[in-house]
C-alpha cells in the first residue's frame, strides 16, 4: 500500500490523485474546507426539507416518479429504497481499481459542496477506501445518464452496510461484515443522500483517467517499436527530420518524429535503401508513424482537456448552490465523457493496425530486404514469428470491433423521462478491453523487431545504441532472442509485462533522454 495522503477540497481532483487512489491504495483525508462546505450545503437541505413545497431529491420521488411529494416520515426509507433498487447490476464483477476509481470520484462530488450530504457520510466514503473494502460492483447496469447509476448503488449500498464487497485479503464478504471488521459505522442515510450518492459520470471518468495514464505509456512504447521497425527494415530516417514535420504543425507528430528519431540515433541500419534493390521510399507503415501516432497523441492531448474539467466538476441532481437554491439541471449526461473515450477507442485501433502492418512486413522475406523469412532461424524447419503474426493480427481485428462508438447509440429508460442516454460506461468498458489488446499488440511488434535487430547485427550492421538498450532489456525480462522455435508464448507474456509496465520506455531513456 502506498502511503502517499490525497487531500479532498471542494474544487475537484487530478488525474494524479485519481490513479494513486484507484491502483496505489493511497490515503484520502477531507481537507478542512469540504468539512465546512459540506456542513453548509447540509443546512439548506435540512431547511428545505422542513417546508412544505416539494423539493425534488429532497421530498419528492425520483426520475418518472418526481411528481409525487414524500412524507417526512417516509423520507430515510425513500432513500434507502433508492439506493436498493438501483443496486440492480449484473455480469462479472468490474475491477478493484475501476470501484475505487468510483468511489474517490463520488466522494471529490461530494466534498465539493454542491450536493447536501453531511460530513459524517463523506467521512464514512473515506473510511472505506482507507480500509480496503471494495464494493462488488457488475459490468452492466449504466447508460451513462443521470450518473452511473448501477455500479454507484452498489457502491451506496456498501456505505449501508449491505451487499457485498471485497475486503483488503481479496475475499468477497457481506458488506456489513467488513465494515465492523474495520471500526466503520454504516451510514444512515437522509434527505437526498441516497439520491447524491448515485447520480454522477464517476465510473466512465474514472476509466477515463487510467485509461489515459496507460496510453502515455503505450504511445511512446509505440514509437519506440516504430523506429525499431524501421531499423531493422533499412529504412531512412530522413522522413524524421524536424523541418519535414515543422511545416505541418501537428503537434503529436512533431513529438513522435522525434522521439523517433532519438531512439535511431547512431544506428548503422538506417538509409540502405539501394543495398538490395531500388527504394525510392519506405512503406506508408514506416514512413507515416509519426504521422498516425502524432495523431493519436493530439487525441490523448483533447481527452485530457476533457477529462480534467470533468475532474474539476462537482457533478450531482439536484445541486445546492451557493445562494442557497436547490435547482435540478442536466449536469449527470455523460455525452463529453462518452465522446473521447469512443475517440480514443478509434485510435487504439489505429495505432494496432499499423503496429501490426509493420511486424508482417518484418515477417514477409519479399518486403522485408533481406531478413529471413517469419524471422525463422531454418524456414520450413521452424516457423518463427509467423502465428505471433497471427494472434497481432486477431487483437487488431478486435481492436476495430472495438472502434465501434457506443455514444452513437441511446436507449430510452425511466418511463421515457431519461429518453436520451449517453452510453459512457458501454465506452469506457470497451476502451479498457481496447487499451490491454494494443499493450499486447505493441508487445509482439517489440518482439519481431528486436528479433530482426539482432538477426542484422548479425550480419555486421551496429544498432542504435537505444536499439541495444532494448533489445538487452526485453531479453533480460525473460522474452528470448533469434534461434530454434520453441514454446512462444512465455516469451510474448513477458514482453507484454515489459511493455506494459513501462519496461520498454524506461530502457531506452537512459541513452535518448526523456522522450514525451
Amino acid at each position: 500500500m502506498d502511503m502517499h495522503t490525497v487531500v479532498v477540497g471542494t474544487s475537484g481532483t487530478t488525474a494524479e490523485d485519481v490513479v494513486a487512489v484507484a491502483r496505489h491504495g493511497a490515503r484520502v483525508e477531507l481537507s478542512a474546507a469540504a468539512v465546512d462546505a459540506l456542513a453548509a450545503s447540509r443546512l439548506i437541505v435540512d431547511a428545505l426539507a422542513a417546508k412544505p413545497e416539494p423539493v425534488y431529491g429532497v421530498s419528492t420521488g425520483f426520475g418518472a416518479l418526481a411528481s409525487r411529494h414524500i412524507s417526512t416520515d417516509l423520507r430515510a426509507q425513500l432513500q434507502r429504497n433508492i439506493v436498493r433498487s438501483h443496486a440492480a447490476g449484473m455480469g462479472p464483477r468490474v475491477e478493484r481499481e475501476v470501484v475505487r476509481a468510483l468511489m474517490f470520484l463520488r466522494l471529490k462530488t461530494v466534498a465539493s459542496g454542491h450536493t447536501g450530504v453531511r460530513p459524517e457520510v463523506a467521512q464514512t466514503m473515506a473510511d472505506v477506501l482507507n480500509a480496503g473494502i471494495t464494493p462488488v460492483v457488475h459490468e452492466y447496469g449504466s447508460l451513462g445518464c443521470s450518473g452511473d447509476l448501477a455500479p454507484l448503488s452498489h457502491c451506496a449500498l456498501t456505505l449501508m452496510g449491505e451487499g457485498e464487497a471485497e475486503g483488503p485479503d481479496g475475499t468477497v464478504r457481506p458488506a456489513g461484515e467488513l465494515l465492523a471488521a474495520h471500526g466503520v459505522t454504516p451510514v444512515e442515510l437522509r434527505e437526498k443522500e441516497g439520491l447524491a450518492l448515485l447520480n454522477g459520470t464517476d465510473g466512465m471518468l474514472g476509466m477515463l483517467v487510467m485509461a489515459l495514464a496507460d496510453l502515455k505509456n503505450l504511445y511512446t512504447s509505440a514509437d519506440i517499436t516504430a523506429a525499431l521497425s524501421l531499423e531493422a527494415l533499412l529504412g531512412t530516417d530522413k522522413v524524421l527530420a524536424p523541418e519535414l514535420h515543422a511545416i505541418r504543425p501537428h503537434p503529436g507528430q512533431g513529438v513522435s518524429a522525434d522521439n523517433m528519431l532519438r531512439v535511431l540515433a547512431g544506428s548503422g541500419l538506417t538509409g540502405h535503401h539501394q543495398d538490395d534493390a531500388p527504394r525510392v521510399q519506405d512503406a506508408y507503415s514506416v514512413r507515416c508513424a509519426p504521422q498516425v501516432n502524432g495523431a493519436g497523441r493530439d487525441t490523448l492531448d483533447h481527452a485530457a482537456v476533457v477529462a480534467g474539467r470533468e475532474l474539476a466538476s462537482s457533478v450531482d441532481n439536484p445541486v445546492v448552490l451557493p445562494d442557497g437554491r436547490v435547482e435540478s439541471n442536466g449536469n449527470f449526461h455523460g455525452a463529453p465523457v462518452a465522446y473521447v473515450l469512443d475517440f480514443l477507442a478509434i485510435v487504439a485501433a489505429d495505432l494496432g493496425s499499423i503496429c501490426e502492418r509493420r511486424t508482417d512486413r518484418l515477417l514477409d522475406k519479399n518486403r522485408s530486404h533481406g531478413l529471413p523469412p517469419f524471422l525463422a532461424d531454418d524456414a520450413g524447419v521452424d516457423s518463427g514469428l509467423m502465428i505471433a503474426q497471427y494472434t497481432q493480427a486477431a487483437l487488431v481485428s478486435e481492436m476495430k470491433r472495438l472502434a465501434v462508438p457506443a455514444s452513437a447509440d441511446s436507449i430510452p429508460s425511466s418511463a421515457m423521462q431519461e429518453d436520451h442516454v449517453s452510453m459512457g460506461w458501454s465506452a469506457a468498458r470497451k476502451l479498457r478491453t481496447a487499451v490491454d489488446n494494443l499493450a499486447r499488440i505493441v508487445a509482439v511488434e517489440l518482439y519481431a523487431a528486436t528479433r530482426a535487430v539482432e538477426l542484422r547485427a548479425a550480419e555486421g550492421l551496429v544498432p542504435a545504441p537505444a536499439s541495444q538498450a532494448a533489445v538487452a532489456a526485453l531479453r533480460a525480462a525473460g522474452a528470448e532472442g533469434p534461434g530454434p522455435d520453441r514454446f512462444l508464448a512465455p516469451d510474448l507474456a513477458a514482453a507484454d509485462a515489459f511493455v506494459r509496465a513501462g519496461g520498454l520506455v524506461a530502457a531506452v531513456e537512459p541513452v535518448t533522454g526523456p522522450l514525451a
